[in-house]
């Protein structure tokens, strides 16, 4: 019975991002050789169109102001899509090493109240997973259909085949033309290109979602472990081997929670970047839509917008509360009976509180903490600067 628990657990807390990240070849569990590599290559090479696509039609000179925007929100989606997927790759001990202690940690569980907060810790994993995906494919398949939609609504119109102005799934209509792909194969086109538009939305916040499962496991980890340090008993035989084992805990988990801060660095600093210029341009691009009661605009933008400020949000609430728990790790060890430790174990005590005085947190590029106040500050200078812009408009 308990052996199907576990395996029930471990399916209900992993199963969706291995469906996710397999096929883009980052799931830490996997086999590591060619075709997993090649899972990996495929993924980064759509996420590559996203930007190559339309980098060439700003280049080849075929988009207007809102297409200019729309290429732009393209290309950083692809960046960071390419970014998040070679960097796992390259980085996937970290992962592994990650993904390899929570399923020790399912397969060790031996309390029902811990057990509960891991499984709630799992349940909040798959919410963000399911909505943040969902909403991402429910787009795809809006941008996939609309060129369908207006092909076939063409036709009844008097226009020939070489007049009439074609729309993609990808910003890509002057670059085909380019590569002289012929008109005959556009409905071949439209569905490649939807294809490549899901994978890579999935080597973008595929990784996302597999990155945040992880943390908040970690997360729930360091809430059983200051359980733990506060229920402490030391009436018990052995406090000293007792304790000693929550102390090498805690140390695992330090480790576990650098090893995430090291591979996500650079990544976060790049997104920040991006999302706070972004948030700029769709915010402007919002306001002249509402000025000109364009509808399709107005909802591009508030697309695009709720899709990033979803991404700045999960980040700095996750990065927020993984650092909170790591701090309180000291406030337990302090609620717990630590007076009536012997002498030699009450001096492990001190180190303790010190390591949880400067906590290892999220950081992006390792001076940026990713918490509350550096999301409030984002929202800050990017409203600033969007004020500014919105002046042009009343000139």
């Amino acid at each position: 019975m308990a052996n199907e628990r576990w395996k029930n657990d471990i399916a209900y807390a992993m199963t969706p991002f291995k469906l996710i990240t397999w096929p883009i070849g980052v799931w830490p569990l996997q086999v590591y050789n060619i075709y997993s590599l090649f899972r990996c290559s495929l993924g980064t090479c759509c996420a590559i169109l996203f930007v190559i696509f339309p980098s060439m039609e700003v280049y080849l000179g075929c988009t207007d102001v809102e297409q200019n925007i729309t290429c732009l929100t393209t290309i950083c989606c692809g960046l960071l899509g390419v970014l998040k997927s070679t960097w796992f790759r390259l980085y996937a001990n970290n992962l592994i090493n990650n993904y390899d202690s929570a399923l020790n940690d399912y397969l060790t569980i031996d309390n029902t109240h811990d057990r509960d907060i891991m499984r709630k810790h799992a349940f909040v994993g798959r919410i963000i997973c399911c909505s943040m995906l969902g909403f991402s494919y429910f787009n795809c398949v809006i941008y996939a259909i609309t060129p369908f939609l207006n092909y076939d609504q063409g036709k009844g119109i008097n226009v020939t085949n070489e007049d009439k102005i074609l729309e993609y799934a990808l910003p890509s209509r002057c670059t085909l033309e380019y590569f002289n792909v012929p008109r005959s194969m556009y409905k071949i086109s439209c569905l490649i290109e939807s294809i490549v538009m899901v994978l890579g939305t999935t080597t973008n916040l595929g990784n996302d979602a597999l990155f945040l499962h992880i943390t908040l496991h970690v997360c729930g980890q360091v809430n059983i472990l200051r359980l733990h340090f506060i229920n402490f008993d030391v009436i018990s035989p052995r406090i000293c081997d007792r304790f000693k084992a929550l102390i090498q805990r805690h140390q695992h988990l330090i480790t576990l929670v650098r090893e995430l801060a090291d591979l996500i660095s650079f990544i976060l600093l790049i997104k920040l970047f991006m999302i706070s210029i972004l948030l700029c341009v769709m915010g402007f691009q919002f306001i002249f839509a509402l000025k000109i009661n364009n509808i399709v605009m107005i909802g591009k933008s508030v697309v695009a917008l709720s899709l990033f400020l979803t991404q700045l949000t999960l980040y700095s609430f996750i990065g927020n509360y993984l650092k909170s728990e790591m701090e309180e790790i000291g406030l337990s060890i302090y609620q717990s009976a630590w007076y009536s430790f012997p002498r030699k174990l009450a001096r492990n005590v001190i180190f303790i509180l010190m390591q949880a005085k400067s906590p290892v947190a999220l950081q992006a590029g390792n001076f940026i903490a990713i918490n509350l106040s550096t999301y409030v500050s984002i929202l800050k200078t990017s409203f600033s600067y969007l004020s500014i812009l919105r002046l042009m408009l009343e000139v």
